[in-house]
């Protein structure tokens, strides 16, 4: 199963919401107990910001979506700041309210404030992400430390959480409304989180480590971004390439004639192991690309980010000592499911000897095949590609060149992953070419509802480019309150390679999967039916919040939608029977292997966030080796799906200690399908109950009662080691 970099609207930096307890918006507010760079930010000039600026208003275009016909790179960074100054007038009122505070002038107050930075911020996350440029990479290097500062300055403002405290204090004798006491225990418990009970010297430690962890993180971002297109593989000699189809060797030359220089470039995706390692025949090019990856940010120049990360693992250690943790997980999993590291390394750990064992089996056959061949060496990490091919083509009768002409992006979208979501839950898509984009790769579509409403606007931006970050994930641009009278418009990224003109854009199942995975967290937002912004859509703790992207994976080989899409993109031939039947038989080759390569990455992460304030700062290649020793999971054929120093989650997105989620959520994506099954399958009845009790409620009601009242009963592993072929049984989830 691929396992997809996501990062979703509550994980990226204070989107479009006042207040989560994942995530704050930022608001400043002047508070004497905070250090001087904790001060609201200075207001720009006011030629800087103006009614010329596209954010100064709301856009005028279907779904307020941003005017990128008209925005430029230096429009951000003024109405980002102006939206700062604004939100601190609105802020301060709440805060100097003379009236008692009451749950309308403090919380909905609250949850109305800061349009334009929303607006603004919400844009420029989606733009720098995944179309950045020098400007852009200033801006964000400029607004990281301001946006930490600006957050501080309302958590630990006193006189606001006084009034939140109040409210809070007394919220059962309100008569609230669920959602609406959800929001008091919510945004109460996101100031207390963020150390809003700290005495006041504390907050100024605290905000000084923010600040710095902020800037650390951003620093991070954009030294893997520039080591990661530094890593492409670059070559003139064709026989280094043999393998690859004519349209995979066409779109190296296109992506040399991108870069202008001469020959073939193999540009890096962000994970360890590399897409096209399944096709090389030439075993040096496999080693030289494994190793431009696995190096790529540990090569002693200006992009090392080994220096940033031990640095940034220390700083997060002895912020949670401060706040009275014993080190950054524990802080972290307050607020999740799993409630403690202890819980979710006890869920890992109790996968790792199925998984190695799996792995294990699986590196005895491919190490059978290169003896068969007479090859004469013993399997190393940039072979199991390759082999992993062989095996599963002499296995099964099976390989990707005869499965990808069945799989032309444009009919897999439509055919399918939009297929999927209308035979479940009614919704339509209309293609809309009057909706300006941000790049020319971009494709806008309008969601309707089955009654006919407008639902969402829908961007999705699948091709890599060099100035795009690694990985793919869903984001929002505008989200969904009843509130502020807003509809969701949606976007996903992915990096799919893209082809030379002309030529299909064929792409692997594993890519079809996450296209159903990422648009599992497009529906999530697209149908949030909440009054509250903070509480909307995908803004849930991590390790739920992949449950509706892993669920909606399933639908990829349902029968009825795989018939739907899976045809030749030339004949428009169905795939044949036999062939479908291969790749079933086929489903559950290299679990061990993307199990295992997941646990590690997941452990990698948690070691890292278990690190008391008292340890010292770490060498990362010698706490990699020992982290991955010492719970036996160092196997050198199966490396970890990320490294720690280009471990984009852990460090630039928000997961740290908290990678687990995918592992967490893949026992509750097969335990809900596992229902769907026992109860008919892709049927309209069903897709609406999953969309009314869980897809539409957010962050509304506590997830794990969220999921047993449409379970109607806790989740078990039965359903992954059906649906995994793992075997002997693990247990229960922890509780």
């Amino acid at each position: 199963m691929n396992i997809s970099l996501i990062r979703c609207a509550f994980a990226v930096v204070r989107l479009a919401t006042s207040f989560s307890c994942v995530a704050l918006c930022g608001v400043a507010l002047a508070d004497p107990a905070l250090p001087p760079h904790s001060a609201a930010p200075r207001a720009p000039a006011t030629t800087e910001f103006g009614p010329s600026n596209p954010f100064f208003a709301p856009s005028g275009l279907p779904f307020e979506a941003p005017p990128f016909d008209r925005i430029k790179d230096d429009d951000y960074l003024p109405a980002i700041e102006a939206g700062m100054v604004e939100e601190l007038a609105e802020m301060q009122a709440i805060a100097d309210n003379p009236a008692p505070p009451t749950f309308a002038n403090t919380f909905v107050a609250m949850e109305m404030s800061g349009r334009l930075l929303t607006r603004a911020l919400s844009t420029f996350q989606a733009v720098s992400g995944a179309d950045t440029d020098p400007v852009l990479q200033d801006a964000d290097a400029k607004l990281a430390p301001e946006l930490a500062a600006h957050e501080d300055a309302i958590h630990l403002n006193p006189k606001l959480f006084a009034r939140v405290a109040s409210v809070y204090e007394k919220r059962r004798s309100l008569h609230l409304d669920p959602e609406s006491l959800r929001l008091v225990e919510q945004t109460y418990l996101g100031f207390v989180h963020a150390g809003a009970r700290l005495s006041a010297g504390d907050k100024a430690k605290l905000s000084t480590f923010n600040e710095e962890e902020s800037t650390l993180s951003n620093t991070f971002k954009t030294r893997l971004l520039a080591a990661t297109k530094n890593g492409a593989y670059l070559t003139n000699d064709t026989e280094a390439l043999a393998g690859l189809s004519p349209a995979e060797l066409a779109a190296a030359g296109e992506a040399a004639k991108g870069r202008e220089v001469t020959g073939y470039v193999l540009p890096l995706q962000n994970t360890t192991q590399q897409p096209l390692l399944g096709e090389l025949t030439a075993r040096t090019t496999r080693d030289s690309i494994f190793h431009n990856s696995w190096d790529r940010a540990e090569r002693g120049d200006a992009n090392d980010t080994r220096d940033t990360i031990s640095r940034l693992a220390q700083v997060r250690a002895e912020r949670s000592a401060l706040l009275g943790f014993p080190d950054y997980a524990a802080w972290a999993l307050q607020t999740q499911m799993a409630k403690t590291p202890q819980a979710a390394l006890k869920f890992m750990r109790e996968l790792v000897p199925l998984a190695t064992g799996k792995a294990l089996s699986e590196q005895r056959e491919l190490q059978s095949a290169i003896d068969a061949a007479q090859a004469g060496f013993t399997l190393a990490a940039w072979d199991w590609e390759y082999y992993a091919q062989s095996v599963r083509k002499q296995k099964y009768d099976l390989d990707d060149a005869e499965i990808k002409p069945y799989f032309e992006l444009g009919n897999v979208l439509e055919n399918g992953v939009f297929y999927a979501a209308h035979e479940l839950y009614g919704i339509r898509f209309k293609e809309r070419h009057d909706i300006p984009v941000y790049q020319p790769d971009v494709r806008v579509f309008e969601v309707s509802d089955a009654n006919g409403k407008p639902l969402s606007l829908f961007y999705c931006d699948y091709f890599k480019r060099d100035n795009k970050n690694g990985g793919a994930w869903m984001d929002n641009l505008v989200g969904e309150s009843k509130l502020l009278g807003t509809l969701p418009v949606i976007y996903n990224v992915a990096n799919f390679q893209k082809p030379a003109a002309g030529e299909p854009a064929l792409i692997t199942f594993d890519d079809v999967t996450t296209m159903f995975h990422e648009f599992g967290h497009a529906l999530h937002g697209m149908f949030a039916d909440t009054v509250y912004p903070s509480l909307s859509g995908s803004q849930t703790p991590r390790d739920f919040v992949e449950f509706p992207s892993q669920f909606n994976e399933h639908w990829a080989l349902y029968p009825q939608v795989f018939k739907h899409y899976a045809h030749h993109y030339r004949t428009r031939a169905p795939m044949p029977d036999a062939l479908v039947a291969k790749i079933k038989r086929a489903r559950n080759f290299g679990e061990g292997y993307s199990l295992t390569e997941t646990l590690a990455a997941a452990e990698l992460d948690m070691q890292w966030h278990t690190l008391p304030a008292s340890a010292p700062r770490q060498n990362p290649d010698e706490f990699e080796k020992h982290a991955l020793a010492s719970v036996h999971i160092d196997l050198a054929a199966v490396p970890p799906r990320y490294r720690s120093s280009y471990f984009e989650h852990i460090w630039g997105g928000d997961y740290a200690a908290g990678y687990y989620a995918y592992l967490w959520t893949q026992m509750l994506d097969d335990d809900a399908f596992q229902w769907f099954d026992d109860h008919g399958g892709l049927t309209r009845a069903n897709g609406e109950r999953f969309r009314h009790m869980v897809l539409s409620r957010g962050n509304t009601r506590d997830l794990e009662k969220l999921y047993i009242a449409w379970r109607g009963r806790p989740p078990t592993v039965d359903a992954m080691k059906k649906y995994r072929d793992l075997e002997p049984a693990v247990g229960a989830v922890p509780r």
